[in-house]
């Protein structure tokens, strides 16, 4: 476990959290020990805006990576992603990683004013031009959209999803790669160690196929509660969530979080082995005994240090 990097959510989904937990639970992670701070992504929820959370978290944190695992890239005009997320880049001294994915509720696009059709498309072109603002290309007669860049090419990409579909944006765009485990494939861009394993296969062949040195990133994700109540925090929460795919696929989603902490080392252990570089467990309770449960679990100061700006 000493090689990989273990990174907690923020509660920025956890329907009711305070605003102040936000900055608190930024804080006191950083101070447990935890590589990364992340947050997904939601509009028609009882939710924070993923970026402005981050921003909050970088407020009150000095060395954590801060991490968008995933953000909906295709509700989202590109040059206003693209200065937004280089803003909170250079606050924060370099330490943002914008994780992007297609997302896949209709009511979400819906109130974007944007179709879900064709989003593949769109989220390509976003990629393509993302990479063009953060080089610094020029717009207009004013030239390029700011801040200026702290680290060459901006803030690092993460791709999330289905690895049948990531693998190929992967590697064109030379990002890394982040999957969920929420119950198995088949649950809009989630699955389980096991589908690691094969994404790591299909990211390896498409890797060495556009001519890229080394090998990408690979970010996994699981959901835990711990403690009084855990498992009834944990259903209730995940049911709330994936409300939108049905009572069948919420319910498994739902018993597929951590709520032990066996439960919890047997997801880092495997997340591991499969070769995962960063494993995030996002929070099913807005309360910040969440962290201390945690840290004691998996033993975040063995688990690796941030990643260098």
């Amino acid at each position: 476990m000493a090689s990989v990097r273990i990174g907690i959510g923020l509660p920025n989904a956890v329907p009711g959290a305070a605003g102040g937990l936000i900055t608190e639970w930024a804080s006191r992670a950083e101070r447990a020990g935890f590589a990364s701070l992340a947050t997904i992504d939601r509009i028609v929820y009882d939710s924070y805006d993923p970026l402005l959370a981050l921003a909050a978290a970088a407020a009150v944190t000095e060395r954590v990576e801060l991490m968008t695992t995933v953000l909906i890239g295709p509700v989202r005009p590109t040059a206003l992603l693209a200065k937004e997320a280089a803003t909170l880049d250079r606050l924060s001294g370099g330490r943002l990683t914008v994780g992007i994915g297609l997302g896949g509720r209709e009511d979400d696009f819906a109130v974007a004013g944007v179709s879900t059709a064709g989003r593949g498309r769109r989220l390509d072109e976003q990629l393509d031009e993302l990479r063009r603002i953060w080089a610094g290309e020029r717009y207009g007669t004013d030239g390029p959209i700011g801040p200026a860049r702290v680290r060459a090419g901006g803030p690092e990409l993460l791709i999330g999803g289905d690895p049948r579909y990531a693998a190929e944006r992967v590697a064109r765009h030379r990002a890394g790669w982040t999957l969920a485990v929420a119950g198995g494939r088949g649950d809009g861009g989630v699955g389980d160690p096991a589908d690691l394993v094969a994404g790591k296969a299909m990211l390896a062949e498409a890797w060495a196929r556009h001519g890229n040195a080394g090998r990408p990133r690979i970010v996994a994700v699981f959901f835990f509660s711990l403690g009084a109540g855990a498992a009834e925090h944990a259903r209730r929460e995940r049911l709330r969530y994936y409300a939108w795919q049905g009572d069948a696929l919420a319910a498994r989603v739902a018993g597929a979080a951590a709520t032990a902490p066996a439960a919890v080392r047997e997801l880092v252990q495997t997340f591991a082995a499969a070769g995962a570089d960063d494993i995030i467990a996002f929070p099913c309770q807005a309360r910040c005994e969440q962290i201390d449960l945690l840290a004691g679990t998996v033993g975040t100061r063995l688990a690796g240090t941030p990643r260098a700006a």
